[in-house]
């Protein structure tokens, strides 16, 4: 399978990335942490490591470890505004449970 993101999540990063200035795109993974055990972690990368796996969506490099692969393959990356509020949604085929306050998740 793959890792997505949606044209809302691409044009964001790809705002962001031009405003920093660099910038490959963005790491996507999970860490043990919170009541359900996983959650995600997401950041901007300037370069890649050997062991990472790129998937690429309208123009944006996603970057994985491959210990992370296992819990979130399949998974979209959106970019919602829901009110005031605005954020990345993480749409994951793989999860079975979360937690009350939305922090964690559990596969």
């Amino acid at each position: 399978m793959a890792i997505t993101l949606t044209e809302a999540a691409a044009r964001h990063v790809n705002r962001y990335l031009a405003r920093r200035g660099k910038g490959l795109g963005v790491r996507l993974g999970v860490k043990t942490t919170g009541c359900s055990g996983l959650a995600y972690k997401l950041e901007y990368v300037d370069a890649s490591e050997p062991e990472d796996i790129v998937f690429e969506n309208h123009g944006v490099k996603v970057l994985i470890d491959p210990k992370s692969l296992a819990y979130i393959d399949g998974t979209e990356l959106d970019f919602v505004r829901e009110g005031l509020n605005e954020g990345f949604k993480f749409n994951n085929p793989n999860e079975r449970d979360r937690c009350g306050c939305g922090e964690s998740f559990r596969v």
